[in-house]
């Protein structure tokens, strides 16, 4: 009979559809498994008291308005109740006029509740877009920067895309974050813009350098970094950072500062790897490529001298995904090289 009259009154209630149980256990699943908006139940029920239902309801529902219906219950239980997650209470005999008012009241406080979470998502999203757009215009002014050093440098534009792969590669084995992996694969990129002020003698020399020319081509490790490091972007920072050290060395003998082992910023490691490895096996207006097997046994020469034996490690693993990477970025075949450089990593 309650429930009957429950029922008959929130029909009264406009826009709102009442779903009615006389098991409390089956009420309770009901609830679980749907998204109520306002839930009135009885204290005295056979099987699960009132109490212990709003209890079980709470774990899925935290924020949903519950009437319960009593007779005169005691203060302690009704302590207990409102601890469980009762709302507020109803006294028997029902009055009409009161429970459509606390109802009517609950409804529309729990319709303003959803539009907030609703706001407060669309504004997430709104943020989000507006996050992504300027990251894009971001990475297309970094794109240009990037395009213009290698307007100036004889490697190319697919050496850039390989090396930054091979560099995500590293990094996924490693098992840096998906975010940290994508942070580098736009970062590596950038490593050698400072050779925009490297003198073109000196950068597009085919043969071995001077001491003093090779004196000024190591700048292009601090200048890349000077110019990057006055961005704030998380990425322009992270760039900054390849910038100066992809040229470190893993024993302390590498350049600009001599860092050595993990004093170098593990992305400059990865890069080292990554950007060597690349140069190598790439062809060159002034050089042959080598073999995949010479570039190899010179990475793993190199572990603990030029290189970190982890970021070695990591990249032939899953030796697959490099190939597919070189394949994937390929170079258009050049015309046969006039001469052998005497240094290929400088």
């Amino acid at each position: 009979m309650n429930v009957t009259l429950l029922n008959h009154l929130a029909l009264k209630l406009h826009d709102n559809e009442t779903v009615c149980f006389n098991d409390p256990v089956a009420a309770l699943d009901w609830c679980l498994a749907n998204d109520p908006d306002l839930v009135v139940t009885d204290h005295m029920m056979p099987g699960l008291s009132g109490t212990e239902l709003v209890r079980r309801f709470r774990v899925r529902h935290p924020d949903t308005p519950v009437l319960m219906v009593t007779s005169n219950l005691a203060t302690a239980l009704r302590h207990q109740a409102l601890q469980n997650g009762v709302t507020d209470f109803l006294n028997k005999p029902l009055d009409s006029i009161e429970f459509l008012a606390r109802a009517r009241n609950m409804l529309a406080l729990r319709a303003s509740a959803k539009k907030l979470v609703d706001h407060a998502a669309w504004l997430a999203g709104e943020v989000h877009a507006a996050t992504r757009t300027i990251l894009e215009r971001e990475r297309e002014t970094i794109f240009c920067l990037v395009r213009a050093a290698e307007h100036r440098d004889p490697e190319t534009g697919g050496h850039i895309l390989r090396m930054a792969h091979y560099a995500q590669h590293i990094a996924r084995v490693l098992g840096l974050s998906e975010p940290q992996q994508e942070l580098l694969l736009a970062a590596a990129p950038m490593h050698d813009v400072g050779k925009v002020g490297t003198p073109d003698a000196i950068l597009l020399k085919p043969g071995r350098l001077t001491e003093e020319e090779f004196t000024i081509m190591k700048l292009h490790a601090r200048i890349g970094y000077e110019v990057l490091r006055a961005g704030k972007s998380p990425l322009l920072q992270v760039a900054a950072e390849i910038a100066l050290t992809h040229h470190e060395k893993f024993d302390g003998s590498g350049y600009p500062r001599s860092l050595a082992g993990e004093a170098i910023p593990l992305f400059g490691r990865i890069v080292a790897v990554a950007d060597v490895f690349d140069a190598l096996t790439s062809e060159r207006p002034y050089k042959r490529p080598w073999s995949i097997e010479q570039a190899i046994a010179l990475l793993r020469d190199g572990k603990g001298k030029h290189f970190d034996p982890r970021c070695v490690d990591a990249f032939l693993q899953d030796w697959g995904k490099v190939l597919e990477i070189k394949n994937r970025f390929a170079d258009e075949p050049l015309q046969p090289p006039q001469a052998e450089p005497a240094e290929l990593c400088q």
